[in-house]
C-alpha cells in the first residue's frame, strides 16, 4: 500500500472514516447478538476501503444507491450515527421512522437513495437518478454500490447498457468479496478472475483494483467521477475485497478458513494504519483518542436508540405511498 503523494490530511481523513464504519460494525455485532434488534443484519467488515475511498470526496447532492449490506456506505456519506442505530433498533427516530431497519436505510438529503434487500436492485434506480442529472444539467454524479452476484442478474446488463447509449455520469462498483451469500462466484460466472471486463461490452472504462487499499480505491474512483463530470458518461469498477464475517449475523460459514486467515491479513484497517505509522504521520496515542471519541459516539447512538419510542402502530400505513 503506497501514499501516492496524497496529503496527511486526507490520509487521517480517510482512515478515520475507515475506523468509524469499523467500530460501528463491531457494535452493531455485539447489540444484534444480545438479541437488543430484530431482522437480518449484514456487516461490511473488512470492505471500508470501498465506501471511505469511494465517498470521501462527493458531494453533498451526489447520489450512492446501496445494497443489504450498507451501513458502511450510509456512514461514508455523511450519515448520522444516531439515527441510522435508532433505525436498526426499529425506533420512530430513526431514518425511516424505524420501518426499514438494516438493509432500507435511506437519506435523500444527503443522496442516499436508499440500500436495498434485492440484488442488483439498485443499479437500475442508480441509472434513473443519473438521467435526471443529465435532464436537469446539473453536475452531480451517481456512484452505484452491489455485489459479484449482481454482476449476473439482468439488471446489471440493462442498467448498465442504458448509462453507456445516454452517456450517464453514474460509476458502477462491485464490491466483490467472491461469494453470493455461500456460493463462490466461480461457480455461476466464467469470467470471475476479473468482473471488470464486462465493461468491454458496453463500451465503457472497467478497472480492477485492490478493494482493501482505500488511497487506490480513492484514486480511482476520484478519476472516474471528475471523468464523469465532464460528461465522458459512467465507468465499472471492480473492487476485490473480502468479508470478515458470514453473509449475514448467525449465518453457517461455508468458507475455507485458510482463505479466511488469508484475508485477515489484508484487513483494509489494519494496512491504513500500518501505512499511517510507517509515514509517521499518526502516533499510537493519537489513533487510541480517535478510536476512544468514535467509540463515545457510538455509544452515545446506541443510548439515543434505545431510550426513543417504537412506532405506533397507528402510522404503520404512513410513507407507503408517494402522491
Amino acid at each position: 500500500m503506497k501514499r501516492h503523494n496524497l496529503s496527511k490530511d486526507l490520509l487521517i481523513k480517510l482512515y478515520l472514516l475507515m475506523l468509524k464504519i469499523r467500530l460501528f460494525e463491531e457494535a452493531q455485532a455485539r447489540v444484534y447478538r444480545l438479541g437488543e434488534q430484530e431482522g437480518f443484519t449484514h456487516l461490511y467488515i473488512g470492505e471500508e476501503a470501498i465506501a471511505a475511498g469511494a465517498c470521501i470526496d462527493l458531494n453533498k447532492d451526489d447520489y450512492i444507491t446501496s445494497t443489504h449490506r450498507g451501513h458502511g456506505h450510509m456512514i461514508a456519506k455523511g450519515g448520522q450515527l444516531k439515527l441510522m442505530m435508532a433505525e436498526l433498533y426499529g425506533r420512530s427516530t430513526g431514518y425511516c421512522k424505524g420501518k426499514g431497519g438494516s438493509m432500507h436505510i435511506a437519506d435523500f438529503n444527503i443522496g442516499v437513495l436508499g440500500a436495498n434487500g434485492i440484488v442488483a436492485a439498485g443499479i437500475p434506480i442508480a441509472v434513473g437518478a443519473g438521467y435526471s442529472i443529465k435532464l436537469r444539467k446539473t453536475n452531480q454524479v451517481v456512484v452505484c454500490f452491489f455485489g459479484d452476484g449482481a454482476t449476473t442478474q439482468g439488471a446489471f446488463h440493462e442498467g448498465i447498457n442504458m448509462a453507456a447509449i445516454w452517456n450517464l455520469p453514474v460509476i458502477f462498483i462491485i464490491e466483490n468479496n467472491m461469494y453470493l451469500v455461500g456460493t463462490r462466484i466461480s461457480r455461476v460466472c466464467k469470467v470471475c478472475d476479473n468482473l471488470s471486463i464486462k465493461a468491454a461490452g458496453y463500451g465503457i472504462p472497467g478497472k480492477r483494483i485492490d478493494g482493501n487499499d482505500a488511497v487506490e480505491v480513492y484514486l480511482t474512483v476520484k478519476a472516474a467521477v471528475e471523468n464523469a463530470r465532464k460528461g465522458n458518461g459512467p465507468a465499472l469498477i471492480e473492487c476485490k475485497t473480502f468479508r470478515h464475517h458470514t453473509h449475514f449475523e448467525g449465518d453457517i460459514d461455508a468458507r475455507d478458513k485458510k482463505e479466511i486467515e488469508e484475508w485477515l491479513g489484508k484487513d483494509p484497517v489494519g494496512r491504513m494504519e500500518t501505512l499511517l505509522f510507517k509515514e509517521n504521520i499518526i502516533s499510537k496515542s493519537d489513533m487510541e483518542n480517535h478510536r476512544k471519541k468514535i467509540s463515545d459516539e457510538i455509544d452515545e447512538a446506541i443510548k439515543f436508540a434505545k431510550e426513543s419510542p417504537k412506532p405506533d402502530k397507528k402510522v404503520a400505513l404512513e410513507d407507503v405511498y408517494m402522491n
